[in-house]
């Protein structure tokens, strides 16, 4: 169904059964949701807002594929093919619009020339004329890039909130908003749980709530080593320049850093001894300069930078809602401008809560960004960490459901 107004007091009842219920309506509870429904099993979702707000709402909605590797490279060309597939069936806006990184040094250039050779014609190299013309950037110092073809850009709040209306329209599926699950109860085969708006008996639950996992299970968050990681997010216009609303979404050189298809290139070790001898302050924020068009009207989504080590005190495990970093913003804007070639100006400002996890070691998930477990007789927790769940969730659910009912 789609989101209450803010005016309106009356919901449906909860189903007294699902085969599945879901905490969370963010892009992880959804993707396990609509897979599990797909399957022929009942479910209900629940969510504690009134309307997508979460982590997934807030991102630029890139589904960087190509930048993936080995079992998440392998996630997120399935939900690549998801995502296209359900914008056709629910009717949100979904792009096959590529991405254009941008190298501003030889080292940068060289790790694209490896990610080149290793992808086999899913990415190709770009001289800087191309890059230039592709990214509508104007730096003068880009030397080269490349184009992502697989990768993909979605209105992230519109495609959450049209996944949850196509799942609630289906028989035995219901989506229940400004509902907050409170406890679980394990029974014979079966889980009582108890929500804001009345009890439910489930075969299974599914915990989806990113950063919020330690409000449900301490331990568990404390035995994975989950951190809270606020990123910053601005969305500026460039004056006297609207960018198309299809066009790639265009990454600096500093997300190299992130990305795990970067680190078999033996260049990256160069770039980082760079940034740390001339710009030390982008890696203290963790800078990963992209921006996207915004659907509708040409201005970009910019981000993302964190609240910078030297301001975070030492105990940031728990740091879930800091002040915001002025500092964070400006060094956004500063290379924001150098890459772009001209001055921006700042429309709105927020804040994505997201979770870092030390990458599991062993198990089907090793190496991974994905954290499943079953902290609870009858429950089980899917965590996504470092903003990839619009790039892997609707791929990494078929892999959970499958041993999940």
């Amino acid at each position: 169904m789609r989101p209450p107004s803010p005016r309106s007091t009356h919901q449906p009842p909860l189903p007294a059964t699902a085969d599945l219920v879901v905490v969370g309506a963010g892009i992880v509870g959804l993707a396990h949701a609509l897979e599990a429904h797909a399957r022929g099993h009942s479910v209900l979702v629940v969510e504690r807002d009134p309307r997508p707000d979460g982590a997934s709402a807030r991102r630029s909605g890139h589904v960087a594929v190509t930048t993936q590797d080995a079992a998440t490279l392998s996630c997120a060309l399935a939900t690549r093919e998801r995502w296209l597939k359900l914008g056709r069936e629910a009717g949100f806006w979904v792009k096959d619009t590529g991405a254009v990184v941008v190298a501003r040094s030889t080292d940068e250039l060289a790790v694209l020339d490896d990610l080149v050779a290793a992808r086999d014609g899913d990415a190709q190299l770009l001289d800087a004329a191309q890059t230039t013309e592709r990214a509508r950037v104007a730096s003068d110092d880009v030397v080269g890039g490349a184009f992502l073809p697989l990768d993909l850009r979605v209105d992230a709040r519109d495609a959450l909130r049209a996944l949850a209306a196509a799942l609630d329209a289906r028989p035995r599926a219901d989506v229940a908003w400004s509902t907050t699950a409170l406890t679980f109860e394990a029974g014979t085969g079966r889980t009582l749980v108890r929500a804001s708006r009345g009890e439910v008996v489930a075969r299974r639950v599914l915990v989806a709530v990113g950063a919020d996992l330690d409000r449900f299970f301490p331990d568990e968050t404390a035995r994975t080593g989950l951190r809270h990681d606020v990123r910053q997010v601005l969305r500026v216009a460039v004056p006297g320049r609207a960018h198309d609303p299809s066009g790639p979404a265009v990454l600096g050189g500093t997300t190299l850093l992130r990305d795990a298809a970067y680190v078999h290139s033996p260049a990256l070790a160069d770039v980082r001894e760079r940034l740390r001898t001339h710009a030390p302050e982008l890696l203290d924020a963790a800078v990963h300069l992209a921006f996207t068009p915004h659907s509708g009207d040409g201005s970009l989504l910019l981000g993302t930078a964190r609240r910078p080590d030297a301001e975070r005190g030492a105990d940031t495990a728990l740091d879930r809602a800091p002040e915001r970093s002025e500092a964070a913003d400006a060094l956004l804007l500063r290379e924001a401008t150098a890459l772009l070639g001209r001055p921006v100006e700042v429309q709105r400002r927020w804040a994505v809560p997201d979770v870092v996890v030390p990458r599991p070691r062993r198990g089907p998930f090793a190496g991974t960004p994905f954290v499943v477990a079953d902290p609870a007789p009858g429950v089980t927790t899917v965590t996504v960490a470092d903003g990839l769940g619009t790039t892997t969730a609707l791929g990494l659910a078929a892999k959970v459901v499958d041993g999940l009912l």
